[in-house]
């Protein structure tokens, strides 16, 4: 049954909403909602994750697992391949997931620790007091209920309704979105170690990539920016991409959604509120990678409640500390990245075709970020003159 009062709710159950309800569980009485009747389904992303990322916070078990992935390439537009590091590759390179099974056990991981968890649990409102976030009102399982909490943490995603309700703008413009399509494909023979990335036309203000979900088998997608979108949808840019690339390729799954590369949002914290994982714009603006700050910014949310409860003040200038805790572990790298995906998202196919040559008998040990970006800039002065300042 679910109560109708709590120190903490968390609605949301995705990698930052759980994370949250377990790193405050030991202490607190925690409510976790999900409005799916599957916690993991439907993905929602590429399910690709650093390898350092994930161990920075679990020892990854094998089921977690569809892939290890060891070195990355990308691809300009008129095929040229460029092997990259891993920190380039980012947040995709390191583990292929299957987050069916993940985002469950960490759902899982939460309940142990004592969180209630329910599903098919819809937030419907938000019960404010005085200027305060107080709880909100749900519908449960066909019911209408209203859960009083001494803190609530917004972890429901791009289109945040938590956020709106409590006056925190969320919009997006079309130049910070991607919208993205996703085929789970099979009869795909890839390397099993690789995740692959095309930029250009095709995939017009993003990319499309190839992430090896074990033998013959991928996720194949791509994002196109929603102010480049034009007459098209996702899917025929995906369509058009496979039937380039992948003809003999067979989909067993479909997914579509959008991803935020935008800033983060300007606030993150509101009188018993505070915003995490997509909700909150952490998402990383050049490759639409969450997952890591996801669970970052869900054990730093976790961890600033259960303060709030303690103290029996969950005043924004307490919950504070939550906002001022996640710009300091990864803010800059999240400003930094919109910068420069402000430069690329807007490159012809000659610039990117001219950009990609110009790296090809770079070691590997120097295909880092700044690496790359250093010799692109000595060779491009003027193309990427906006991105001095940052390297």
């Amino acid at each position: 049954m679910v109560k109708s009062e709590y120190d903490i709710v968390i609605v949301g159950a995705g990698p930052a909403g759980a994370h949250a309800a377990a790193t405050a569980a030991d202490e607190c009485d925690v409510l976790l909602i999900e409005k799916r009747q599957e916690i993991g389904s439907p993905v929602r992303c590429a399910e690709g994750v650093s390898k350092a990322g994930l161990e920075r916070f679990f020892e990854p078990q094998q089921r977690w697992i569809a892939s290890k992935v060891t070195r990355a390439r990308i691809f300009s537009p008129d095929g040229t391949a460029v092997d990259v590091s891993e920190e380039v590759a980012g947040p995709e390179v390191g583990y292929v997931l299957e987050r069916k099974i993940f985002d469950r056990d960490l759902a899982k991981h939460a309940a142990r620790r004592g969180a209630d968890v329910v599903v098919r649990t819809r937030a419907t409102g938000i019960i404010r007091e005085d200027g305060f976030v107080r709880g909100i009102s749900v519908r449960h399982l066909g019911e209408s209920l209203e859960i009083r909490a001494k803190v609530v943490i917004a972890a429901d995603g791009i289109e945040s309704q938590v956020a709106r309700w409590a006056g925190i703008d969320t919009t997006l413009k079309p130049y910070d979105l991607e919208s993205c399509a996703q085929y789970l494909m099979t009869n795909v023979d890839l390397p099993g170690d690789c995740s692959d990335f095309y930029v250009g036309a095709e995939a017009p203000g993003g990319y499309a990539w190839v992430f090896p979900k074990g033998a013959h088998a991928a996720n194949i997608g791509l994002g196109v920016l929603a102010s480049k979108l034009g007459n098209k949808r996702p899917l025929e840019y995906l369509n058009a991409f496979l039937d380039k690339r992948f003809s003999g390729g067979q989909p067993v799954e479909l997914h579509v959604g959008g991803t935020p590369v935008s800033k983060a949002a300007p606030t993150t914290v509101a009188n018993g509120l505070m915003l995490v994982g997509d909700a909150a714009r952490h998402t990383d603006p050049m490759t639409g990678g969450g997952i890591v700050n996801a669970l970052e910014g869900g054990k730093l949310s976790g961890q600033v409640a259960k303060q709030a409860v303690r103290a029996q003040d969950s005043s924004r200038k307490v919950l504070a500390q939550y906002e001022a805790a996640w710009r300091a572990s990864f803010g800059k790298k999240l400003e930094r990245n919109y910068k420069i995906k402000d430069v690329f998202v807007n490159l012809s196919d000659a610039d990117l075709n001219k950009l990609v040559h110009s790296l090809q008998g770079l070691p590997i040990e120097e295909l880092t970020i700044g690496g790359i970006i250093g010799r692109l800039i000595t060779r491009h002065p003027l193309l990427l003159a906006r991105l001095r300042h940052l390297f």
